[in-house]
């Protein structure tokens, strides 16, 4: 072995969502020389389209490895990406305050623990996470301060974290508009194509062009000017 010439990437698991913002992170640490290990979720959404486009993208990007964890979210209910009795609301503007009926309890709580153990027996010490606080609808775990007190969590209950580098939360889209992450990913190549964004799509994977998500993403590539080949109901 040439130690001379051999270069080691280090190692990052991405949350891969099979949307556009994930997709975005991911490229974003592939070009930053990461090796990426993306790591989905079958959590009891309603919709399995998301986790069919990570799939693409992952093995798009040729990501070193893509876990899909399984957990059940639905059981506890209390959201409409997972309880079928609840309707997916059409958007509409809120203040900072409201927390629509989207959001799922403990999502990227759970997500982020869940990729820090994979990252502890990797040996990664970078999560990167494409979490908003701009373009986004509300919800608490995408805020700044959630990551910040996640890192330190991170760092102290694993073994990895007091004993070794620390770990660290990376979420490069925290303060920027739905238009310039999508100019980011056009930059680096991203196929958004391959992305499904909406929280209501049917069973062919198109958009319903209603909801906060259709909302967001629209606006987005309207004010980057960029055309969206999203297919809609």
């Amino acid at each position: 072995m040439n130690l001379d010439t051999e270069h080691v990437r280090p190692k990052a698991v991405v949350l891969l969502s099979g949307g556009l913002d994930s997709a975005t992170v991911a490229a974003l640490a592939q070009s930053e020389g990461y090796d990426v290990f993306a790591i989905s979720f079958d959590y009891g959404q309603r919709h399995k389209a998301e986790l069919v486009a990570a799939n693409r993208i992952a093995s798009h990007m040729k990501a070193r490895d893509h876990k899909i964890i399984r957990i059940d979210l639905n059981g506890m209910g209390g959201s409409a990406l997972t309880d079928e009795s609840l309707a997916v609301p059409d958007f509409q503007q809120r203040t900072n305050n409201e927390v629509p009926i989207t959001y799922v309890p403990a999502r990227n709580l759970t997500f982020l623990s869940f990729a820090l153990g994979w990252a502890e027996v990797l040996g990664a010490r970078h999560i990167f996470i494409g979490v908003n606080a701009v373009d986004y609808s509300g919800y608490p775990d995408c805020r700044p301060e959630f990551i910040a007190q996640f890192e330190r969590v991170a760092n102290l209950a694993t073994a990895a974290g007091a004993e070794t580098a620390p770990f660290r939360i990376i979420a490069p889209l925290q303060y920027l508009t739905k238009a310039q992450i999508i100019q980011m990913g056009a930059r680096l190549g991203v196929d958004y194509r391959q992305t499904v964004s909406c929280y209501n799509p049917d069973l062919e994977g198109r958009a319903c062009g209603r909801c906060d998500a259709c909302h967001y993403r629209r606006q987005g590539f309207d004010e980057a000017g960029l055309s969206d080949a999203t297919v809609y109901q």
